[in-house]
Order: structure tokens, then C-alpha cells, then sequence
């Protein structure tokens, strides 16, 4: 049926897709019908994912209070930015440097159409948003370009976005291909789901067979490498709710190896 809304078109409202999806894992309400069915049908089978999801968001708040505070960056690339919820990038960078610069990427317009409306910089800083793929660094950085400035250090986020590459894409080449074009005193900051738990596993096998997008679990060795060339922040790649944790995070990991994550410097 031809539809005159262009962006409900590309919203594919009838397939589940993972930042809606994790929207709801969240306990957010931007999400559809389909989100919630994949939402539910993963969590019937690994009941964790939930706090999988609140982990990976703790570790992004602490990461960026780490990289705006004892790393003093002020420049921010937030790549595979999910939807708007408590404690987004710039809001935790701005409230330690208020000029701090912050570029959302996603490839949800969805996200973007939130990302706009709600992600407001301070007057000293500033925020931008970019719908693009993570697969095209070359593209990202360009107009990144227009809002960073790339001769000075620059923090990359990467939270859940690799396991959405598909080896065929090679991530790790991806990520390279962001890193190559950062200065030295850049950072790395990457978080993503393990393949060591089988109800994981299987549960991650029926959402891609039901998703319009498909997530990779990959080994923790895999995932560490993605560090190469850096030099790992103390603990160094560790389970989300070990890196440098919170009161409220400790002891709150479903597995040891579920979800890991780290920061790495560009020397």
C-alpha cells in the first residue's frame, strides 16, 4: 500500500527494530507493538536482558563522567545513540564542562526525530545529529566534522552498535577506520553483549529471525580486540558492572561475562 508519510515508511512499524526494542527494555515508551513483542519474547528466555540493558547505560554514564572529569575531553562521538532517555551523553559531559560538544549518530530516524527534540546543549556547548550507518566511518566523520574539531581529542562511543555488524562487515575494521582518523589522546569507550551464556544465545537467534535488523553476539576475546593498538583504562575490558562501578552497580551482574566492556586511549 502506497503511503504518504515517508518517515512511517522507513519507521517499518510492523518489525521489530533494536532501538525500540531496547527502548522498552529500559522501561521506555518510544516503542510499537512489534518492539514490545520482541522485547518480551527475548526476555521470557533470558530474563536478564532487562538488566543487561540498564547495566550497558550505567556504563555509558560512568564512561563519560570518567572521559569529561579525569580524561578532560571535550568533544564527544556518540555513535549507535539509541533513544533519548536519563543521563544521555551531553547531559553528563555538560554538567562537568558545560562547552562540551557532542555529535548523536543513528541510523533510526526514529531516534533522530527524538534526538532533536529532546537533546538540548548548554549555550557554551553544543549538539548535533547525524542518521547515518556506523558501517560508513569515512561519511560520519565528515560531517561530524562540521560541529568537532578533529585536531583535538575526541571520545567514540560504541555501545551495542558492533554487535549489530555482521562479520561480513568487519566491525573491527569499522572501528579502526573511526580510530585512524581521531589524534593521539582520543579515546574508545565500547560496550557489547557475549556469546558465553546459551539462553543468550538462542534468545538472540529468534530476535534476528523476527527483526528488521539482526544483533551479533560475539566471544569476549573478539570483543577485547577490538582494543588493539590502545592503551586500556584500569580495569581494562571487564563485565559492565565492573568498570569502575557505582554503589547502586555492585553485585548486580547476571553473569560474569554476559555484557562486557572498556576504555581505551589513542597513544
Amino acid at each position: 500500500m502506497y503511503s504518504e508519510d515517508p518517515l512511517a515508511d522507513r519507521l517499518q512499524l510492523d518489525r521489530p527494530h533494536s532501538a525500540r526494542v531496547w527502548n522498552y527494555l529500559l522501561g521506555g515508551k518510544d516503542n510499537y507493538a512489534a518492539d514490545r513483542q520482541a522485547g518480551e519474547m527475548i526476555l521470557q528466555m533470558f530474563p536478564d536482558i532487562a538488566l543487561l540493558a540498564r547495566l550497558q547505560r550505567r556504563f555509558l554514564v560512568r564512561a563519560v563522567r570518567h572521559l569529561a572529569g579525569e580524561a578532560g575531553i571535550r568533544q564527544f562521538l556518540d555513535v549507535g545513540t539509541g533513544l533519548p532517555t536519563v543521563d544521555n551523553t551531553h547531559e553528563v559531559a555538560q554538567r562537568i564542562a558545560p562547552e562540551s560538544r557532542i555529535v548523536y549518530v543513528d541510523n533510526d530516524p526514529l531516534v533522530l526525530v527524538h534526538a532533536q527534540a529532546l537533546l538540548t546543549s548548554t549555550p557554551e556547548g553544543a549538539c548535533a545529529y547525524l542518521e547515518a550507518d556506523v558501517r560508513d566511518p569515512e561519511g560520519i566523520l565528515e560531517a561530524a566534522s562540521r560541529t568537532l574539531d578533529f585536531s583535538r581529542p575526541v571520545a567514540l562511543t560504541m555501545l551495542g552498535i558492533l554487535g549489530q555488524i555482521p562479520d561480513s562487515d568487519d566491525p573491527g575494521s569499522v572501528v579502526s577506520r573511526f580510530l585512524d582518523a581521531l589524534p593521539p589522546g582520543s579515546y574508545l569507550a565500547l560496550a557489547d553483549g557475549t556469546d558465553t551464556s546459551e539462553a543468550l544465545n538462542q534468545a538472540i537467534a529468534v530476535y534476528n529471525a523476527n527483526s528488521a535488523s539482526s544483533y551479533h553476539l560475539r566471544s569476549p576475546e573478539r570483543i577485547a580486540g577490538f582494543f588493539d593498538g590502545l592503551e586500556l583504562v584500569e580495569p581494562g575490558v571487564v563485565p559492565t558492572s565492573q568498570w569502575h562501578p557505582d554503589p547502586v552497580d555492585v553485585g548486580r551482574a547476571p553473569s560474569d561475562v554476559d555484557a562486557i566492556c572498556g576504555i581505551g586511549r589513542k597513544i
